[in-house]
């Protein structure tokens, strides 16, 4: 049932450039220094604060292209330490997960997550965002800004004017504001900065004079459907406050899973690529099991280096269909070998290596013939194996216990030169104070 805008209370909670401010937590003397982390390999920006905004940096942009400009402005770069985000993001939800019971609670990503104050008794909504940005900054060292909205898409919109305009102080509650207010508000915001709104999209609205988030909030949405999608018609019933969005307090699963990453050295041989093909489908299996999921198509692409015309190129990809559904590692790792084996060729510098996983089903939809060995997941000693593997790998770290032996995992793991400490998951790496 839909409920009317006065009885709608949704706050997003944002992270402020999340992986740069993991970073300061245990680093207080980078305060004032602006900041970067750089994605695989090293090699480009993904994450700037707000000081590397300043100097112009865009993002995406390759590390080498401004090395010289970060020597001159003291501009310092980290390597992507997922182990420390992921670590920060959850202590971050725990601390929000005190302000409204489990079920009003939704992690949409990593550093963002809304809150449904609907139920709940709420005389101050801007009281209670500068309570959580208190808390938050106070227990996990991480700045936020808060927004409220009717709807997750004004909620949205609301955490964006408290994030980018100063006299809001770090929250913002569109409810609390008249319509007047509310209309001049969203006139501030261009129609491409709003929730579901992409480039394409924002350039064909501006063509017809849809040029803010207060006009885009004026449309018809039927007439809107006509002429875009019904994607554009809920955005639109969003910002008028009308809520089209679910709320999931549980992720959806996943329809594919992939397991990939970069090299960090070119490799050459079939017995090369077999470790970190290994390596991704032990990981693509572990996160098929989180979901309780079972693949029936396992895939293996190889890749060269495309910025390298010099080089011969080959970039393969191949699928086979298992005849039973698994999320059993040896199985999934038994077929990506095969399926590498087969797309293969020897005299190519392969640089990249993945395995996906496709036709993903829940654990309890296999259908086997007549003929069928017993299923893998009804395997209990199977399923019990493993389940120690992914207790393991939780306690000491993932890739700590796999299926089939990495020789030398230097020769092929990421570059990550500038990696910080993991100083949440690894006593031999807690900060030390003096």
């Amino acid at each position: 049932m839909k409920l009317p805008t006065a009885r709608r209370r949704i706050a997003l909670v944002d992270a402020n450039s999340f992986y740069c401010s993991c970073e300061r937590v245990f680093r207080p003397d980078l305060e004032n220094v602006p900041v970067v982390v750089l994605s695989n390999n090293d090699g480009c920006v993904v994450a700037r604060d707000r000081l590397v905004k300043q100097l112009g940096v865009a993002m995406g942009v390759p590390w080498f292209q401004i090395k010289d400009l970060a020597k001159k402005h003291g501009l310092v770069a980290f390597s992507s330490n997922y182990t420390l985000y992921g670590d920060l993001s959850r202590r971050f939800m725990d601390v929000l997960g005190q302000f409204v019971p489990a079920p009003d609670q939704e992690v949409y990503s990593i550093d963002e997550c809304f809150l449904d104050f609907t139920h709940h008794r709420l005389d101050d909504a801007t009281a209670t965002g500068r309570a959580i940005r208190d808390r938050v900054k106070r227990w996990t060292g991480l700045p936020v800004c808060v927004g409220f909205g009717a709807t997750k898409t004004l909620a949205k919109m609301a955490n964006n004017c408290a994030k980018k305009q100063p006299r809001w102080g770090g929250v913002c509650d569109l409810p609390a504001l008249s319509e007047t207010e509310l209309g001049d508000v969203l006139g501030q915001v261009e129609v491409r900065d709003v929730w579901g709104i992409g480039h394409k999209l924002s350039a064909q609205l501006m063509q017809g004079g849809v040029k803010t988030a207060a006009d885009l909030r004026r449309c018809d949405p039927k007439r809107i459907r006509e002429r875009f999608s019904v994607v554009v018609e809920r955005t639109v019933s969003e910002l008028q406050g009308v809520s089209c969005m679910a709320w999931e307090t549980e992720p959806p699963a996943k329809q594919q899973i992939i397991a990939s990453r970069s090299l960090g050295g070119p490799l050459y041989t079939l017995d090369q690529l077999a470790e970190p093909i290994r390596f991704h489908a032990n990981r693509a299996a572990e996160k098929l099991r989180q979901q309780a999921s079972v693949a029936g198509r396992v895939g293996v692409w190889i890749q060269t280096n495309v910025f390298r015309p010099q080089d011969p190129q080959y970039t393969p990809m191949r699928s086979v269909a298992m005849p039973v559904a698994s999320d059993d590692t040896a199985v999934i790792c038994a077929w990506a070998a095969a399926v590498l084996e087969a797309v293969f060729r020897a005299g190519y510098r392969y640089v990249k290596a993945g395995v996906i996983l496709d036709d993903i089903r829940p654990r309890g939809m296999m259908q086997g013939s007549l003929f069928d060995a017993q299923p893998p997941a009804q395997d209990l000693r199977r399923e019990k194996l493993m389940g120690v593997l992914d207790k393991s790998n939780a306690k000491w770290g993932r890739g700590s216990i796999g299926l089939g032996v990495i020789k030398d995992q230097k020769r092929w793991a990421m570059l990550r030169g500038n990696l910080s400490p993991a100083y949440t998951t690894n006593w031999d790496q807690l900060r030390v104070v003096t």
